[in-house]
């Protein structure tokens, strides 16, 4: 069986890349590695380590899932941030025998500005196959929502909407918790939320992964465009009387700066018990 190293960070899901996965597949006897370095963001101050992580795992866990859906046997990991590092160490640790490499056109690919291709030839001795994925004229084969909660991520308010989405259109959801900085308690509890509503959207058979992001809610997101190809925004937010989102104006601002749309969706007031008991378990 051949061991084939996908190697791709914002073009994990474009439709040429899927095709040379598939086609790959079709040939017989291939199992797929698929790594995808970390990147550094653009927004905030402070870059945090386990928001860089979690950025790229979920690009990781969006490509598994499809490979599942396909039938295809995949496996994954988070890489270097340098992608060739990350492919060299992949080789060395899979007996990988072939290498798909996908990134963007030429013109705005900084991989292929820093010749990584031939220096992937050149040092692993393998073939690859290279796929140019134009994201900007092409998109994606389906929808990408990115959702923004905290203290709602598991509202029945929140899951519905995600649940009446998923069957408008196809999507993959991709579900931002931020951080609170310093705090590790309350990041282990961001996760639990986090895990609990990506549970639930799992058992709808509804594709979703999830990230800890930036402690500013502004900041997270737009690291989270920048880490992927957005159709549209979901922000839950607490009722606007105690919402310090709503306050700041968030979704506005959101809006504004990503020009994609934003929609609200507010807590019911009667999850308020049910979230309480939660976070005192």
């Amino acid at each position: 069986m051949s061991n084939i190293l996908v190697l791709a960070n914002e073009t994990i899901g474009g439709e040429k890349l899927l095709d040379a996965v598939r086609a790959r597949h079709a040939k017989g006897d291939a199992r797929f590695y698929v790594v995808v370095p970390m990147t550094k963001p653009r927004h905030g101050n402070v870059i945090y380590d386990e928001a860089r992580r979690d950025g790229a795992q979920v690009r990781v866990d969006l490509a598994l899932a499809f490979m599942r859906e396909e039938g295809i046997e995949g496996y994954g990991e988070v890489g270097d941030e340098d992608p060739f590092n990350a492919a060299m160490d992949a080789i060395a640790e899979h007996d990988i025998d072939e290498i798909i490499l996908s990134t963007l056109p030429a013109t705005s690919s900084g991989w292929l500005r820093r010749d990584l291709l031939e220096r992937l030839e050149s040092a692993s001795g393998l073939p690859v196959e290279h796929v140019v994925v134009d994201l900007a004229a092409e998109g994606l084969p389906f929808d990408v929502t990115l959702v923004l909660a905290n203290r709602t991520v598991a509202g029945s308010n929140l899951v519905e909407r995600l649940q009446q989405l998923d069957r408008e259109s196809p999507r993959r959801f991709i579900v931002v918790v931020p951080q609170n900085s310093g705090d590790g308690a309350a990041v282990a509890a961001a996760r639990q939320r986090l895990g609990r509503l990506l549970d639930s959207l799992k058992a709808d058979g509804i594709v979703a992964a999830g990230m800890i992001g930036d402690p500013d809610p502004f900041t997270a997101v737009m690291n989270a465009v920048q880490l992927f190809h957005i159709s549209e925004i979901v922000i839950s937010t607490l009722p606007r009387e105690t919402s310090k989102w709503l306050a700041d104006k968030l979704p506005e601002r959101v809006e504004k700066a990503t020009l994609k749309p934003v929609e609200h969706v507010e807590r019911r007031p009667e999850d308020a018990d049910t979230a309480t008991a939660a976070s005192a378990a």
